[in-house]
């Protein structure tokens, strides 16, 4: 399976391009689409589910155009959008059912399959109460079922891990990694250490350009030695702050640690290990340096 994504634009009116030249080749295993808020990543997998047409380019799925065919992407596609609504008078059960029926799932096979997601997601306890009483959390893992209802081989999370907390959320990495042997996975998110946890891929996106794709153990080696942690006084915090990448900031009875990405060793500093986080980091602001330029 091949999803494959040619010189894609989207421009709105007063001709404002939320995206362009966006092009990726992505086959099994978890993608992970970082970028700061309001870089186009949303706009992205719209285009890709089929919600959105892009104003140029192609999006083709197994050698098919889904602007001509949608119906080809569509039945195997599972999509949890980042803006996800739910019917607050309905159970997860009749959410769901009415979700299967929609997908045109057969109801044995969909109630077999909604008592096994129940199970994933962790609501079997809450399976009768009305979704309007759940917390933003249980909201989120109703739509994470919904997106599995149908089994996909392309599913496309935009933030998913919004409103959970730390033990739902490894439980949600967990199961991405487990479903991504046999499918194309797209974790779209603002959250480095949720696509640290599971990627095997990762693109960056800013201001709707997609400036780089590549292995996270490529993107790590790219700071490999430009790494580094030192303690400064709290005076002069904000000075470093405008003059270098801080990924890491925490204030101790001894001063500021700080955690640093830089070409050049800072005064006492000490060299430390790269983390995903440090590397996005140094690569939005490489980005943003050369687009002021």
């Amino acid at each position: 399976m091949e999803l494959l994504i040619r010189d894609v634009g989207k421009k709105y009116k007063r001709n404002v391009w939320a995206l362009k030249n966006i092009n990726l080749q992505l086959g099994p295993g978890v993608f992970g689409l970082l970028g700061p808020n309001g870089a186009g990543k949303s706009t992205l997998m719209d285009i890709i589910a089929t919600i959105t047409p892009p104003t140029e380019g192609s999006v083709q799925w197994n050698g098919t155009d889904i602007a001509k065919n949608p119906n080809a992407l569509r039945k195997v596609l599972g999509y949890l959008p980042q803006d996800f609504g739910v019917y607050p008078n309905l159970t997860p059960v009749e959410f769901l059912e009415y979700m299967a029926a929609v997908k045109g799932l057969e109801k044995s096979a969909a109630r077999a399959r909604i008592d096994e997601l129940l199970d994933v997601v962790n609501l079997q306890e809450a399976r009768k109460r009305p979704v309007g009483g759940f917390s933003g959390g249980m909201k989120q893992r109703v739509g994470i079922a919904q997106a599995l209802l149908n089994d996909p081989q392309l599913l496309i999370v935009d933030e998913p891990t919004a409103g959970l907390d730390p033990e739902e959320r490894v439980r949600f990495r967990n199961l991405l990694s487990e479903l991504s042997a046999q499918r194309v996975v797209i974790l779209s998110s603002h959250i480095v250490s949720d696509i640290e946890a599971v990627a095997s891929a990762v693109g960056l996106i800013a201001k709707g350009t997609l400036f780089l794709h590549t292995t996270p153990e490529k993107l790590l080696a790219m700071v490999a030695d430009k790494t580094w942690e030192y303690v400064i006084p709290s005076s002069e915090f904000e000075t470093a702050r405008q003059m270098h990448t801080i990924s890491s900031a925490a204030h101790r009875s001894d001063g500021v640690h700080v955690r640093m990405v830089s070409n050049q060793r800072p005064k006492n500093g000490q060299r430390v290990a790269p983390t995903m986080e440090d590397a996005y980091f140094y690569c939005l602001s490489q980005q943003r340096a050369e687009g002021a330029v």
